[in-house]
C-alpha cells in the first residue's frame, strides 16, 4: 500500500490530482473493501497494516487506493508465504518502514517547499509538478542506493553462528543529551531552533559514523548510537562535547555501557540501554559516564582513565556506580606531583573493578 487520503480520481489537468498520480503511479479507483478483495486479504488485516504503516483511516466508500497499493499487498504476501517475514511480524515490519520513510518523506517535502518558496512565476501548481517528475526517480535511486549500503554494512551478521547470534549481540551503547534543552527552546523561535537541532543531529551524524559506530535514533535533544567496540563508543562519548561545543549552544552530556542487546527493527532493547538512560540523566555537563562492564572493557587501554564515583540512586538502580571516563594526559602536560597522584588514582580504579562486588552494577 503507497498512498493515503482521499479524493476524487485522477484524471483531470489540477496539479494536485497530476502530482497525486505521479506520487502514487496512477489515479485512486478502489475502496478499501475493493484492494483487499483484490489482494486476496481480509479487510481487517489490510486496515491493520495500513494504520501500522502510518496512514490515517478512510471511509469504506472513499475510492481511496491504487493498482499500486495492489501490487504492495501482493507482495508483502509473497514476502510472509517465503518466510521471511512472519504472519505474526507483519504490522511491527510496517510500523518500522512507515516511521523511517514517514520522516524522510517530511524532509524531502520541506526541502522541495523551500526551493519552490524562493522560485519565480505564477504557475506554482505546475511547478511542483514539474520539480517533482525531474526529482522522484533520482531519489528514488538514492534511496534504493542507500538501502544496499546499509545492508552491505550488515552483511556480516548474516554469517553469525549460534541461536539468537544474529540479534542478540553485544554491544556498547551511549546516549548524549543537550542539557537545558527544554528551557533553552522556550526563547527561541521556530528557525532558530531548528537550526540548532539540525546541527545537533548532523554532527552527532558524522562522528559517529567516523568512529564505526551507528545512530539508532535521534529524538530533538538527544541521541542513541551503538558500537561493536567499546573503545569506539568511548571515543565517541568524549568527542561529542568537544566538537558540540559553543558559547551560544546548551553543553552535552553523555552516558554508555556495555552489555548483551537484542537488535529489532533497527531499534535496540536490553537493561544496557536503560542503564546508559540512567548515568546521561546525573552526568555533569560536558563529561561522560559509563557503567562497570565499559569500565572493565578500558582496563588496559592507554588513552583513557576511568574513575569511580559516588554510588547513587536512580529509577531502576538503587546503588548505582558510575564511572567517570577521561583522556589519559602526558607526564609533560601535568603538573609536578599530579603524574604519581593519577597513577594512584588508577590503581584505586582497578581495585575497585576486581573486587567481589565490582561497581555495583544492578539489573
Amino acid at each position: 500500500m503507497t498512498g493515503a487520503g482521499s479524493g476524487p480520481p485522477s484524471g483531470g489537468t489540477d496539479p494536485r490530482e497530476a502530482l497525486e498520480q505521479l506520487l502514487l503511479g496512477g489515479p485512486r479507483r478502489y475502496t478499501r473493501g475493493q484492494v483487499s478483495a483484490l489482494a486476496g486479504m481480509p479487510p481487517e488485516r489490510t486496515q491493520r497494516l495500513w494504520r501500522a504503516l502510518g496512514f490515517a483511516d478512510v471511509a469504506d466508500d472513499d475510492p481511496a487506493f491504487t493498482d499500486a497499493d495492489v501490487t504492495a499487498l501482493a507482495r508483502l504476501s509473497a514476502l510472509i508465504d517465503s518466510g521471511f517475514v512472519g504472519a505474526g511480524a507483519e504490522a511491527s515490519v510496517a510500523r518500522a518502514m512507515g516511521q523511517s520513510l514517514a520522516r524522510l518523506a517530511d524532509w524531502q517535502t520541506d526541502m522541495l517547499a523551500g526551493q519552490l518558496a524562493a522560485a519565480e512565476g505564477e504557475d506554482v501548481g505546475a511547478d511542483v509538478v514539474a520539480a517533482t517528475e525531474d526529482l522522484l526517480p533520482l531519489m528514488a535511486e538514492l534511496q534504493d542506493y542507500v538501502w544496499r549500503r546499509h545492508l552491505t554494512a550488515n552483511a556480516g551478521r548474516l554469517f553469525a553462528t549460534g541461536p539468537g547470534a544474529v540479534d542478540r549481540r553485544e554491544l556498547a551503547v551511549g546516549f548524549a543529551d543537550l542539557v537545558g534543552y527544554t528551557s533553552r527552546s522556550r526563547g527561541m523561535g521556530g528557525r532558530e531552533l531548528g537550526a540548532m537541532v539540525e546541527d545537533f543531529e548532523g554532527l552527532a551524524a558524522d562522528l559517529i559514523a567516523r568512529h564505526r559506530g551507528r545512530v539508532v535514533k535521534t529524538v530533538g535533544d538527544a541521541v542513541l548510537y551503538t558500537c561493536t567496540d567499546p573503545v569506539d563508543a568511548v571515543e565517541i562519548a568524549l568527542r561529542l562535547p568537544d566538537e558540540w561545543a559553543a558559547p551560544d549552544r546548551p553543553p552535552l552530556r553523555v552516558g554508555a555501557a556495555f552489555g548483551p542487546v537484542l537488535t529489532r527493527l533497527g531499534d535496540v532493547y536490553s537493561p544496557v540501554v536503560n542503564l546508559a538512560s540512567r548515568l546521561t540523566s546525573i552526568a555533569r555537563p560536558a563529561t561522560v559516564l559509563v557503567d562497570e562492564q565499559l569500565a572493565r572493557q578500558l582496563r588496559g587501554v592507554p588513552a583513557y582513565r576511568v574513575r569511580p564515583l559516588r554510588r547513587v540512586s536512580v529509577r531502576g538502580y538503587d546503588h548505582l556506580q558510575p564511572w567517570l571516563v577521561r583522556r589519559r594526559g602526558t607526564e609533560d602536560d601535568e603538573a609536578p606531583g599530579v603524574t604519581a597522584l593519577e597513577q594512584l588514582l588508577d590503581e584505586i580504579a582497578d581495585d575497585v573493578l576486581d573486587s567481589p562486588d565490582g561497581g555495583g552494577r544492578l539489573d
